[in-house]
């Protein structure tokens, strides 16, 4: 049995490889994402050079966002009703030089469309002058708890420093003193959690395509300021950083770590591919789970296509068909010890033997012990019509070898329809939760406008209701057996 979870063995992982991996679609192509912002209902992220790319769902992108200034490596943050950009001018060995300028702006909207779109003048917040152990370029952002805001910056060029802005006007507080806090990376970022600063760093070589080694490591530190240690407690100002994402799946060279939260329990981390081997070896956005383990971030995966038992976490039943349970031949084997009969394999229960005794409209879903049957195997796929959610596609999720459909009814229960016809109640979003188990939600639950998730209110009772991370009755696993 294997267990769709980031966390778990080379088995796993290698199936994981030779499965096809599952990029973001349209036009993903940007080197150096900023953390993806959401403005009115549509998805932004920035890149070097100025451009971004757009999104309505999360899922699908395309060029379109904008960003005056040039340069590179930006990072954006709503504070307020506004959105703060910072960026780095020069710097990053481009032409040759070391010396370059952090700077701020702000936009009421990113929609280019909107009357209210309009940057502010640039603010210079920190700079490197070529002599210096250090490199202005590659900033990250941070609100902390206490609403202070701080950014970091810097490549391999010298020290990560970290100095703090002014929420209200984006730019640096009036003496502050930059801090090193880091080597040997670039392209950091931060995030909070738990009584924790952690710091992201971008570590290897970068700009080479398939043969960037770029990854994204880690330290944390009870202090903004540092020090910030890894989990073998090296010290990030001596090069440490623990393992974050790597390269696999066809996909090399994740860097520029962004952090966004969907719900609690509910994380991902956004970052580019310096080369997808499978869109031309292009730099394109990336988009996966966020997981913790012990207090450390890694990176989860993008659910797989493929058919699995869906296994509730609440006892370990299996989602299946409420139909009558149609037994195997030969009974109680092997009591006799003097028993000389040939040991022959049994064949499987086979979806030929029982499809005819199930009924032809609607059928209920129930849990029960899993014992590798047809009407408890489930092939998911993406949905046809592209349609998708910050991350992944939408998918259908049908019993193997039929188009029998899973799907949400208006009185919020869940039925199997006889057919899939691509209705939205019939469509599913699959997300990795922080934990590495797995939530699962309609599209839409038809005359509601409520988000439920699939739950179960009993061992053997599933439904519709509202997700709760610390229940146990909202969590899923997928095994393939």
């Amino acid at each position: 049995m294997k267990r769709i979870n980031i966390l778990g063995t080379i088995a796993l992982l290698s199936m994981l490889i030779a499965q096809t991996a599952m990029a973001q679609i349209g036009n993903p192509f940007i080197h150096d994402p900023s953390t993806i912002m959401e403005c009115d209902g549509k998805y932004y992220t920035f890149g070097t050079g100025g451009g971004g790319l757009i999104s309505e769902d999360g899922w699908t992108w395309d060029g379109g966002g904008v960003r005056p200034g040039g340069g590179a490596a930006p990072d954006a943050m709503k504070i307020g009703d506004r959105y703060l950009i910072v960026y780095g001018a020069t710097g990053g060995g481009l032409g040759g030089r070391h010396n370059g300028t952090i700077l701020t702006m702000w936009n009421k909207t990113l929609d280019p469309n909107s009357p209210d779109f309009e940057y502010t003048e640039a603010i210079e917040v920190a700079s490197s002058d070529g002599d210096e152990d250090n490199d202005a370029i590659d900033p990250g952002l941070l609100m902390d708890p206490d609403g202070r805001l701080w950014c970091s910056y810097g490549t391999y060029f010298g020290n990560i420093r970290l100095v703090e802005l002014d929420p209200k006007t984006g730019k640096r507080v009036k003496g502050n003193e930059a801090l090193d806090i880091a080597i040997d990376c670039e392209a950091t970022t931060m995030m909070y959690r738990d009584g924790w600063y952690y710091l992201l760093g971008t570590h290897g070589t970068c700009c080479d395509g398939a043969n960037s080694t770029y990854n994204i490591v880690v330290g944390r530190s009870r202090n903004v300021t540092g020090p910030y240690v890894d989990n073998m407690g090296r010290e990030m100002l001596k090069g440490g950083g623990k393992m974050v994402i790597k390269a696999g799946n066809r996909v090399t060279g994740p860097g520029h770590f962004g952090h966004i939260i969907i719900d609690e329990g509910v994380e991902k981390m956004s970052c580019h591919f310096e080369a997808d081997f499978d869109q031309g070896g292009r730099s394109v956005l990336g988009i996966r789970p966020l997981l913790w383990e012990d207090g450390w971030p890694e990176a989860g995966e993008k659910f797989k296509e493929g058919t699995y038992e869906i296994e509730s976490e609440r006892r370990g039943y299996a989602l299946e068909l409420a139909v009558d349970f149609v037994r195997m031949q030969g009974g109680m084997r092997g009591f006799g010890r003097n028993n000389t009969e040939p040991v022959q394999p049994i064949e499987s229960q086979k979806l030929s033997d029982v499809i005819d005794t199930w009924p032809k409209g609607n059928i209920g879903v129930r849990n029960g012990d899993y014992m590798f049957r047809p009407h408890q195997k489930w092939t998911i796929t993406a949905a046809p019509d592209n349609s998708g959610y910050l991350g992944g596609p939408y998918y259908k999720i049908v019993i193997a070898g039929t188009e029998r459909a899973l799907a949400a009814t208006a009185d919020a229960e869940v039925i199997t329809v006889p057919k899939f016809t691509g209705a939205p109640e019939q469509l599913w979003r699959i997300e990795q939760l922080i934990d590495g188990t797995y939530r699962i939600m309609p599209k839409e639950v038809p005359n509601s406008t409520e988000e439920y998730a699939l739950i179960s209110i009993g061992d053997s009772t599933p439904t519709l209701a509202k997700f709760d991370f610390n229940s146990d009755n909202s969590k899923w696993n997928f095994n393939d057996h």
